[in-house]
């Protein structure tokens, strides 16, 4: 009997190494690595160790110095990154980044402004995922009229407006409280299982990291530990 082929990662990293300064900073330093589809990996490490960096490269944010990265069949030395962000890539931050001046129905429609859905289909979407986020009942509120869990409910929902493959996270529940955070980490779980989206987490604490199916530690720009998992 035949072997079954092996499935292409979602994300896979070859030999990925940063510098900044002229080559004074070695931010990462010849990562080889490999994310599944409808994974959910968080990347953990101290601070400083090339973990944000690691996600901003797999994002398009910025270029690798050598290496190469490969996203959902997209070699991005050769992908335009604004319609790679906007077609594969759901960005959260710490500070969320939303828009203060727009009702929270309005943040996650402006996600939507390129992608040739019409406003009508746009608006309803925008409802659909602020339901599946649970702030039906906030689509009218601006961002500085919401808790801070339910802000980084709502950048969530934007990151979903254009149903991204993955989510990069970098520190999402960096300024919540136990509560809100574990209530984002939930939605991260249920995101992954009903939507089948895979999820990348920034974090440096070990309790949010191991709300992860898997977890790389970093030191000094390197994969210490979950390298060998990576290598499918």
């Amino acid at each position: 009997m035949s072997e079954k082929p092996e499935s292409t990662p979602l994300i896979r990293l070859t030999g990925v190494s940063k510098l900044f300064d002229d080559g004074l900073i070695r931010a990462l330093d010849g990562v080889t690595m490999a994310v599944e589809r409808g994974e959910f990996v968080a990347i953990t490490g101290p601070s400083g160790c090339g973990k944000s960096t690691l996600l901003h490269l797999i994002a398009a944010l910025d270029v690798p110095t050598s290496g190469t990265i490969a996203v959902n069949g997209h070699d991005l030395r050769f992908t335009g990154s604004d319609v790679f962000r906007r077609t594969e890539v759901g960005l959260v931050f710490q500070l969320h980044n939303l828009l203060p001046h727009l009702s929270a129905l309005e943040n996650v429609e402006v996600a939507m402004f390129s992608n040739g859905m019409g406003h009508k289909q746009q608006r309803e979407r925008a409802r659909e995922l602020l339901r599946a986020v649970g702030l039906a009942a906030k689509e009218s509120a601006p961002p500085p009229r919401l808790a801070g869990g339910e802000r980084q409910r709502l950048a969530i929902a934007r990151a979903l407006a254009n149903s991204p493959s993955i989510i990069l996270a970098d520190e999402p529940t960096g300024n919540l409280d136990s509560d809100s955070a574990e209530r984002v980490l939930a939605l991260f779980r249920h995101i992954r299982e009903e939507r089948g989206v895979t999820i990348m987490l920034v974090t440096h604490d070990p309790q949010v990291a191991a709300a992860a199916d898997r977890m790389i530690l970093m030191r000094d720009g390197r994969v210490i530990e979950g390298e060998a998992d990576s290598e499918r």
